[in-house]
């Protein structure tokens, strides 16, 4: 390496509006998200379809795809044997995911 990389900055473009959270479940291990990892979730960047977001969903926090068909938001997991979320007035958006960590070993 020709210079140091600050992870956190590389990361974190908000830093009053992002937190860590570690991932409990499988749901997104289709796209690289494992059960254990670490995301960085930025609370200030919009959600839209297509990103994966950190939703509150009657109380419960879940890590989905959102989507948006038939003029209706979606909650979509990356991976078989989980259900779609309709979003509605139980669910809320808690952040974008912009990244994950994970320890090798």
């Amino acid at each position: 390496m020709q210079e140091p990389i600050d992870l956190g900055a590389w990361l974190v473009e908000h830093p009053a509006a992002s937190y860590i959270m570690r991932v409990d479940g499988r749901s997104m291990s289709g796209v690289g998200i494992n059960d254990g990892d670490l995301i960085v979730v930025n609370r200030a960047k919009e959600p839209r379809a297509g990103m994966i977001v950190v939703a509150l969903v009657h109380g419960d926090r879940t890590l989905k795809r959102l989507r948006y068909v038939d003029g209706r938001h979606w909650l979509v997991p990356e991976a078989e044997g989980f259900t779609d979320i309709l979003v509605d007035e139980h669910v809320q958006i808690w952040g974008v995911v912009v990244g994950v960590a994970r320890k090798m070993a």
